[in-house]
């Protein structure tokens, strides 16, 4: 894989080092990183796609690779790429193994992540050698997905020996490898997972909001917004709140809550409620260790969601069963 000045411009499949790579899961990722791995010069030998949705997206970014089952695969390949569930990994590879499907040799890469390389233990005993590779990015499953991987964080949990392979992997789809120990890879997941997946579950909620009393478009009006406040967050943290909970207008923050508390009783999902209560009290906590919200301001903001707390609690005590 050397990606010395002398080869760049050179037709990639001509680079030193190509491999046959086999893509076990169609899905949004495993597609997309296929053809970003073709775009390299690697032969992609072969997809395992299983529902239609698979298939069409397997033919859109990987066109004339043959559809095939997963021992197949990994009897024409150097390198596999699974890019299954989390959940469905540790099994999958567990079967790989014990049916002797693993060569010697083998690179086996996963893009879960969750896992670092120790749920690859199996393919050792084979020879074989394990890479995490995972995009810190959220896929569409289509083209476009192929340039957003230029710059893209990945973080690679690999032996040291074999570190190398993982990052240039990493290099040559365009994106940044970023080393995560073994130890880290649930601590890291987690603030991938909560920082993406939860901004997208606040973002729905907000724009309900605005749907709900009329307002057209509310992208428009939420884009410059919510753009402005997440380049804020990353660059100063806790020092970018702002706001009536940060700034310690309790009867602002009591309004919020009161016009809350109607919008539910009105017809709009409870979750709108519990995710406003809780970040309004993980907000004031924060803001106030940081010394931006005076200690009694943050005590009268606490009661008032205390209060939110004892309501939600008379519908929906500790003892209900759902």
């Amino acid at each position: 894989m050397d990606m010395s000045p002398e080869l760049i411009g050179a037709d990639p499949a001509d680079r030193p080092g190509r491999l046959g790579v086999g893509v076990i899961g169609a899905g949004r990722v495993g597609a997309v990183l296929g053809a970003a791995l073709r775009g390299a010069g690697h032969t992609i030998t072969g997809v395992h796609a299983v529902s239609e949705a698979s298939r069409t997206r397997a033919e859109a970014l990987l066109p004339g690779v043959p559809v095939l089952e997963v021992p197949e695969i990994l009897r024409r390949s150097e390198m596999v790429l699974f890019a299954v569930p989390d959940d469905a990994l540790p099994e999958l590879i567990a079967g790989l193994a014990a049916a002797g499907h693993i060569q010697t040799g083998h690179l086996m890469v996963h893009t879960s992540g969750r896992h670092g390389v120790r749920v690859m233990d199996p393919v050792r005993a084979h020879g074989a050698i394990p890479l995490a590779v995972h995009p810190a990015m959220t896929f569409t499953g289509l083209s476009l997905d192929l340039a957003r991987l230029q710059d893209c964080v990945f973080g690679v949990t690999a032996d040291p020996v074999v570190l190398p392979v993982a990052q240039a992997l990493v290099v040559e789809m365009g994106g940044d490898p970023v080393v995560v120990k073994e130890a880290d890879r649930a601590a890291y997941h987690l603030a991938l997972s909560h920082g993406s997946n939860h901004l997208v579950t606040v973002t729905a909620q907000a724009r309900q909001i605005l749907e709900e009393i009329g307002v057209a478009e509310p992208e428009r009006m939420l884009r410059p917004l919510m753009q402005a406040s997440l380049e804020n967050a990353l660059t100063d943290g806790d020092g970018a709140l702002t706001g009536p909970v940060a700034r310690g207008d309790v009867e602002t923050v009591r309004g919020h809550r009161d016009t809350l508390h109607e919008l539910v009783d009105g017809g709009m999902p409870s979750d709108v409620l519990a995710v406003w209560e809780s970040l309004a009290r993980a907000t004031a906590q924060r803001a106030a260790r940081r010394g931006a919200l005076r200690a009694d301001a943050a005590e009268r903001i606490l009661a008032v969601l205390a209060v939110l707390a004892v309501l939600d609690g008379a519908d929906d005590g500790p003892d209900a069963t759902g």
